[in-house]
């Protein structure tokens, strides 16, 4: 079965305080996403690996790929003004038959185990997100500002690759774009495809902020 994933790195540095675009900072001495891209090849070498990047750092990331000696195959496109559209343009490199992932490219703690539960699923589902419970409590914000508590127990952090029948994921995404759609999982829902979770994995937070940058130092030391 033809495999693909879908690494989406379009994000700025804002939320890092950095000038640097937070999927270039350096993580255990390489950029976050080479670690990212690694992830996805280690799981299976002959995956076809499709890099959505803003096409201004385009040539930022081939003199990185120089600097740290890093080879492996990556189609790279220009991305959109959206989430929904740069996997748009990442879709136009993935056949439309196999199974197709979608990543983000500051999630570079994936596990193997993840990966395998997630592709595993998508045998039998057309639509696989991995996902973790929720520790903390949970309040809900009412139109009139008041708010109250809901059972955490009814709620799940949403985590990627969420994977997809191939075809399923072309067909979803030759839909008008909306501002509903929060994720690529939920463009699928949005016609009318079931949406099955498996179990993530804690460690695979999304890089955002400096404290999760820490972390994930900390979690690539201890592993």
């Amino acid at each position: 079965m033809n495999r693909s994933v879908i690494i989406v790195a379009g994000g700025s540095g804002s939320r890092m305080g950095s000038d640097v675009p937070k999927q270039f900072l350096p993580l255990a001495g390489r950029p976050i996403l080479m670690h990212t891209i690694e992830a996805f090849y280690n799981f299976d070498n002959q995956m076809n690996i499709v890099l959505v990047l803003p096409a201004e750092q385009h040539a930022y990331w081939h003199d990185l790929c120089q600097k740290h000696l890093f080879n492996i195959d990556c189609q790279i496109v220009a991305g959109g003004a959206t989430r929904f559209h740069s996997t748009l343009c990442g879709l136009a490199k993935v056949p439309p038959t196999g199974v197709v992932a979608v990543h983000d490219g500051v999630r570079p703690l994936v596990s193997m185990a993840t990966l395998q539960r997630c592709f595993e699923a998508v045998e039998q589902h057309r639509a696989v997100v991995p996902a973790i419970p929720v520790n903390e409590s949970v309040r809900q914000i009412e139109p009139d500002g008041i708010s109250r508590a809901v059972s955490r127990d009814n709620y799940r952090l949403v985590q990627t690759p969420q994977v997809f029948d191939a075809a399923t994921l072309h067909q979803a995404f030759r839909q008008p774009y909306s501002p509903l759609f929060t994720d690529d999982a939920s463009v699928v829902e949005h016609m009318g495809v079931e949406v099955t979770l498996v179990e993530g994995n804690f460690e695979n937070i999304k890089i955002t902020r400096p404290v999760d940058l820490v972390l994930a130092e900390a979690l690539m030391k201890k592993a």
